[in-house]
Order: C-alpha cells, then sequence, then structure tokens
C-alpha cells in the first residue's frame, strides 16, 4: 500500500512510500535536499518502521525541532499504526 505524509517544517513538503506488513520501501521525498534525502532513502529501504524510528526519530536539522529523517519516522509511525488498525 502506498502511503503518503504531509511534513511539517522541513524543505520537503511530502513523503510517499510503500508499506508492506512493517516494511518499508520506496521512499521518495518531495522537496528537499535532493542528494542527501536519495541516500537517505537508499539507506532504510527495506527496513521496518520500528527500525526507521529507533534510527531516526529526533534528528533535527539547523534551528528546527525535527528534520526530513524525524519526518520520515512519524511517517513509517503513522502508516504502520494505520496499517495495525485495518488488520483488526
Amino acid at each position: 500500500m502506498q502511503y503518503v505524509y504531509k511534513t511539517e517544517n522541513t524543505c520537503a513538503q511530502m513523503i510517499t512510500f510503500d508499506i508492506d506488513g512493517d516494511v518499508i520501501t520506496n521512499i521518495e521525498f518531495h522537496g528537499g535536499c535532493n542528494g542527501n534525502l536519495k541516500a537517505i532513502s537508499k539507506l532504510v529501504n527495506g527496513w521496518t518502521a520500528d527500525r526507521i524510528e529507533e534510527m531516526l526519530t529526533g534528528n533535527t536539522c539547523g534551528r528546527r525541532p525535527t528534520s526530513c529523517a524525524d519526518q520520515l519516522a512519524k511517517a513509517v509511525r503513522e502508516a504502520s499504526n494505520a496499517v495495525k488498525e485495518g488488520a483488526r
């Protein structure tokens, strides 16, 4: 299932990815630091939502209280919770 997450307080405006069970693939940031975000997407591709959340939550960018990586962690948690709710 493809999931779309609208980011807050980051240069990227949106993150899209696929979620199958708890595994996240095909991550794409829309906007933001193109090279860095492509690298993050490749590095965490195939990870579980739990692992992404564990590694990226709390990462900040400059003076901002969040970052694109932190927003990805929030997005995968939201998607994972939605999948679990749908399974009930």
